[in-house]
């Protein structure tokens, strides 16, 4: 069984993204690994360089600044890096920049892969989400949090990235047939001193809409306002151990109430349904479990 990590990224500096914990997190069960480097303002390249000459490729790419709408170009990079794995490969498994595995899963995922592998039914293997919002000791956990999403999928030219890169298709548009496994995408892209953050915002807000003047967020000089958050729950688990070192370097605080929920009647229903049944109402499903 052959295993290729995959995975896009630029200016991981000037944005503190966690793409070396991303993809060191799951290093130990690829053979190889694509990173597609996106032309950047600041060392990105030399970064991704110096994490195993040994096993990762990289694709130099140049982002079409063109697509200024939904996120699509963040798919169209997913793509090149994804187009690059060689056919000898069995499985892709894909993680974002800001996305980290915890080395417990590790044995869960690769014995999933294992077994499906040659299973012809199967197009991918969904994880659950964990995400962490203000610091690294507060999750989100009303619905507008996506539970899970397809990260390791069959080595197949016919799959591609869809929409915004949350997830993938393939053919005519069809949803991807996947075995839901106990494994965990530990996401800390809400996770950034408040300064970075309302920079990234600023920034990443031109791949979203069509106009340059609609402005994305509230600038403040005290950067990113967290507080605008309706509902959270604390963190009582460990964060995979690459991540330790991030974590004691953080240099913001953040508190957070956790009796204020401000959450719509929508909401609240979909919550308490969830509670006594799992199911959230009209939750959005890019996939189809088998």
């Amino acid at each position: 069984m052959h295993i290729t990590g995959f995975t896009f990224i630029r200016n991981a500096v000037k944005f503190d993204f966690p793409i070396v914990e991303a993809i060191t997190s799951i290093l130990p069960i690829c053979d190889d690994f694509v990173v597609a480097v996106g032309k950047s303002e600041d060392e990105t390249l030399e970064l991704i360089r110096r994490i195993d000459p040994n096993k990762i490729r990289i694709i130099e790419t140049v982002w079409d600044e063109s697509l200024r709408e939904g996120g699509t170009v963040y798919a169209k990079e997913t793509d090149k890096a994804f187009q690059a794995i060689s056919a000898k490969s069995d499985w892709a498994f894909y993680i974002q920049g800001d996305e980290v595995i915890h080395e417990k899963d590790l044995p869960t995922i690769k014995a999933a892969m294992q077994r499906w592998k040659d299973d012809n039914a199967v197009d991918g293997l969904l994880f659950n989400y964990i995400h962490f919002y203000g610091s690294y000791d507060y999750v989100g956990d009303s619905p507008k949090w996506y539970r899970n999403e397809i990260r390791v999928v069959k080595n197949k030219k016919g799959i591609y990235s869809y929409r915004d890169a949350q997830g993938f298709r393939k053919d005519d548009n069809q949803k991807l047939r996947v075995k839901p496994i106990e494994a965990s995408i530990y996401h800390y892209g809400w996770v950034k001193d408040p300064r970075v953050m309302q920079e990234k915002h600023l920034h990443i807000h031109k791949y979203w809409h069509e106009s340059e003047h609609e402005q994305p967020v509230d600038i403040s000089s005290e950067g990113f306002d967290y507080s605008q958050i309706d509902s959270l729950a604390k963190f009582k688990s460990t964060h995979p151990s690459v991540m330790h070192e991030r974590l004691k370097h953080q240099n913001w605080q953040f508190s957070h109430d956790l009796s204020h929920k401000n959450l719509s009647l929508k909401y609240r229903l979909k919550m308490w349904v969830a509670q006594l049944t799992g199911w959230y109402i009209g939750e959005y499903r890019n996939y189809k479990i088998i």
